[in-house]
């Protein structure tokens, strides 16, 4: 019982270390003697838990997953008013919090990795259709109560998913000296478009501005 309580214990700190080892060192140099001396451990104790650096690389997906999902964000249960709730939505998920849930060094290291490990191509699809479908049940919310327009929910939470994904891509390598928050508008004011109909979700939508519900009514 006290060696399970110590796994479970130094598990997810050796995680975290190595999470912290990759956004200093990049995923090939984050070595798991590396990770050791960040802990000031002895390497051995961290191949005791993990064997190899492809199992603790593996173990880290989930903590990427429970970084991106981040609950602590997306916890609208006291929030009573529909308008309110679907805005608050929208302001965390086109936010630099939630953005910065997970460093994007970490997380396109484990994209490009996801291309080539099975279980961590699995694990992502399953995040992303958690998180789509989280999204599709708060659009239905939403137009239950009339404040949205479109006709597919869960085709609007694919479109706002890409437009999420798309928005890190286009700050991270276009955004020529403007702020992030440039960007986030932008995508926000997309993401209106498609929820109030105005765009076919098969197709991209145009554009728009960062507005609430109040305003785009």
């Amino acid at each position: 019982m006290r060696k399970n309580l110590s796994a479970q214990i130094r598990r997810p700190e050796i995680l975290e270390a190595y999470y912290q080892t990759i956004i200093e060192e990049g995923l090939e140099g984050a070595s798991i003697g590396k990770v050791a001396a960040r802990m000031n451990i002895h390497p051995s104790l961290i191949i005791h838990y993990f064997k190899t650096k492809n199992n603790m690389t593996i173990d880290l997906v989930e903590l990427i997953i429970e970084k991106f999902e981040a609950p602590h964000l997306l916890d609208f249960t006291s929030e009573t008013d529909p308008a309110r709730r679907l805005d608050r939505l929208l302001d965390v998920i086109f936010s630099k919090e939630w953005s910065k849930s997970v460093d994007i060094r970490v997380f396109f290291a484990f994209y490009y990795l996801s291309f080539r490990e099975p279980v961590i191509r699995e694990r992502f699809e399953a995040m992303f259709r958690r998180f789509r479908d989280h999204l599709a049940a708060e659009f239905e919310l939403a137009h239950e109560h009339g404040l949205i327009q479109t006709d597919d929910r869960t085709a609007a939470a694919d479109a706002v998913v890409t437009l999420m994904e798309g928005m890190e891509f286009h700050a991270a390598f276009l955004a020529e000296g403007r702020p992030f928050e440039a960007f986030a508008a932008l995508a926000k004011g997309m993401a209106w478009d498609v929820l109030l109909g105005r765009v076919a979700t098969a197709s991209g939508p145009p554009g728009g501005s960062g507005m609430s519900i109040s305003q785009a009514n």
